[in-house]
């Protein structure tokens, strides 16, 4: 055992982690959060499954981080996602593997691994406090605990770990900046990371709630350049786009780079332009006496079908033996490139990831301790780097959390 103690703000992923990691070596942890209860986000992340992390290599963790991934080379090679696989598989829940590699409990229930956090607090003896920290205590330079709603608490080092200003309703509200700045910290502008997008189509509100899977999505700026690409699965919604895949388009959008994009959609990847064509000829010969609007279901999905049509701009009602072959490559250009194009993102409240937070030239990457005012750490979102959904976000914040959890007893707090 050790006489230090610290005080960790925040109990999320990368707050729990933190407290975790300090206890196991003996320092007396407070864990302060304005919640009754510990992982609030993590509840609801992966669609209550919990992502926990992505089961891949070092490099491809570091290219899925936009945002200052060289500022985590340390805290990768410090905990890594195996380390952390490990670690939830050694708290006795059993994970497993899905498409692009992302990790979830075997049983898909976010709980489970909220309830492993919690045994280890409880196994470490960390003391839970329900309370708002509203001001961090400071002499000469050098944190000496918090001061909270219901009163003070002194530490010889404070770790905070509140999140961004995503989904303020679970308390990542931004209230961290605000500690960060009283130390002096310089933060970057938050802006949603990962978050739904609004388009000026107006016809995307008829496709609401139609999910589309296997098809290709690319994003192009005001310069016609691509600056994004990817297979998989997207949602219609009543004011535009979501899903894994225009979540993880957002974050390569930069609106002070680019206030104009494009997205365009190949509802048929699979099939080349002739190939799509001899299917069009053989649904339109299969249904030769039927209408238009009528002839494609085997090729689309029910809801698709009248907007697609509209967009080819042929008469919907018109019958197929009577399509030309002019009016077969509109209707073929509307299924490989469905257009449609930004208006703005969702509000930030409903960004899975805040991007912006502070600043990573003020902090040590080796331990995650300001290099403004001694004895105050960072982890997870409340630092300026986000990464792409499929586990990479929590992934951060396990091993920042892991990281400065680790480096309090290293740095003679």
């Amino acid at each position: 055992m050790t006489d230090k103690s610290i005080i960790v703000v925040g109990a999320g992923a990368s707050g729990c982690m933190a407290a975790i990691m300090a206890a196991k070596r003996g320092i007396t942890v407070t864990l302060i959060d304005r919640n009754p209860k510990i992982g609030r986000k993590l509840l609801i992340t992966g669609k209550g499954k919990c992502n926990v992390t992505n089961n891949c290599d070092r490099d491809t963790l570091i290219a899925s981080v936009p945002t200052n991934s060289r500022f985590l080379y340390s805290a990768f090679a410090a905990f890594s996602p195996h380390d952390t696989m490990d670690f939830f598989e050694g708290c006795g829940v059993p994970l497993k593997t899905e498409r692009g590699n992302r990790v979830f409990p075997v049983s898909d229930k976010s709980v489970d691994i909220i309830d492993a956090l919690f045994r280890q607090i409880l196994k470490y003896g960390i003391k839970l406090v329900n309370d708002n920290v509203t001001d961090l205590i400071m002499e000469n330079n050098a944190v000496k605990g918090v001061i909270t709603d219901n009163g003070r608490y002194t530490a010889d080092a404070v770790v905070v770990c509140c999140g961004g200003c995503s989904y303020p309703k679970t308390g990542s509200d931004g209230y961290g900046y605000l500690l960060a700045k009283q130390a002096g910290h310089t933060i970057i502008e938050p802006v949603p990371s990962l978050v739904p997008i609004v388009v000026n189509e107006e016809w995307c509100g008829q496709l609401q709630g139609l999910s589309l899977k296997n098809v290709t999505l690319k994003v192009y700026n005001n310069k016609n350049k691509e600056i994004y690409s990817d297979f998989g699965e997207m949602l219609f919604t009543h004011y535009g786009i979501s899903g894994p895949m225009v979540l993880s388009a957002s974050s390569h959008m930069d609106l002070k780079k680019s206030p104009e994009y494009r997205f365009v959609i190949d509802l048929k990847p699979a099939l080349s332009d002739e190939q799509l064509d001899r299917r069009i000829i053989g649904d339109l010969e299969k249904y030769r006496n039927k209408d238009l609007l009528n002839a494609l279901g085997d090729l689309l999905p029910k809801k698709m079908i009248p907007i697609s049509v509209m967009l080819s701009g042929i008469e919907p009602h018109k019958k197929c033996n009577e399509i030309t072959k002019g009016e077969r490559m509109k209707l073929l250009a509307a299924l490989k490139k469905l257009t449609l194009t930004f208006k703005e993102f969702r509000p930030i409240e409903e960004a899975i990831v805040t991007s912006g937070g502070i600043r990573v030239k003020e902090i040590d990457p080796k331990t995650m301790q300001s290099k403004l005012c001694s004895g105050l750490y960072f982890a997870g979102e409340v630092i300026d780097v986000d990464a792409y959904t499929g586990g990479f976000n929590l992934q951060i914040a396990f091993s920042t959390g892991y990281l400065a959890g680790n480096s309090i007893l290293n740095n003679e707090v």
